[in-house]
C-alpha cells in the first residue's frame, strides 16, 4: 500500500508548505506530510469560519500557524493565534480551533513508544 504522505519516512526530502491548497473554498482539507513510528506531521487548510469542535489526542502536538489566524480554545480558554505563532499542546488537553481567516496549520504530533 503506497503512502499518500508528501515525504517518505525512509529518505531525505523537501516539500512546499506554503503552496496554495486545493478545494478548500468552504471546508477543511488535511494532507499528511510525514508519517513515521511515533511521529506524524500534517498540513491543515481551513476556509475562513470553519472549525473543529473540542477534542483530545494522546499525542503531544506542536501547532504552527503558517498563514491566516484562528481562535484556539485550550481547556475552555480562548487564544488568538496568527501566522508565525507556535502552540504546544500536551497530550490529552481538550482543544478546539476556529479559522478567523483562511488558515494554514502545520501540526507535528509525537507519540511516546509503547512499553512492552
Amino acid at each position: 500500500m503506497a503512502s499518500t504522505a508528501l515525504l517518505p519516512p525512509d529518505q531525505a526530502g523537501v516539500c512546499p508548505l506554503l503552496a496554495p491548497p486545493q478545494n478548500v473554498a468552504h471546508g477543511i482539507v488535511s494532507q499528511a506530510v510525514l508519517t513515521a513510528p511515533g511521529l506524524r506531521v500534517t498540513l491543515f487548510y481551513f476556509a475562513a469560519g470553519q472549525e473543529l469542535s473540542e477534542h483530545t489526542t494522546p499525542a503531544r502536538a506542536l501547532v504552527q500557524v503558517l498563514a491566516g489566524s484562528c481562535d484556539f480554545t485550550l481547556h475552555g480558554e480562548s487564544r488568538h493565534l496568527k501566522a508565525g505563532d507556535l502552540l504546544h499542546l500536551p497530550p490529552k488537553l481538550p482543544h478546539a480551533v476556529r479559522a478567523v481567516d483562511d488558515l494554514t496549520l502545520l501540526i507535528t504530533q509525537a507519540t511516546p513508544p509503547s512499553k512492552v
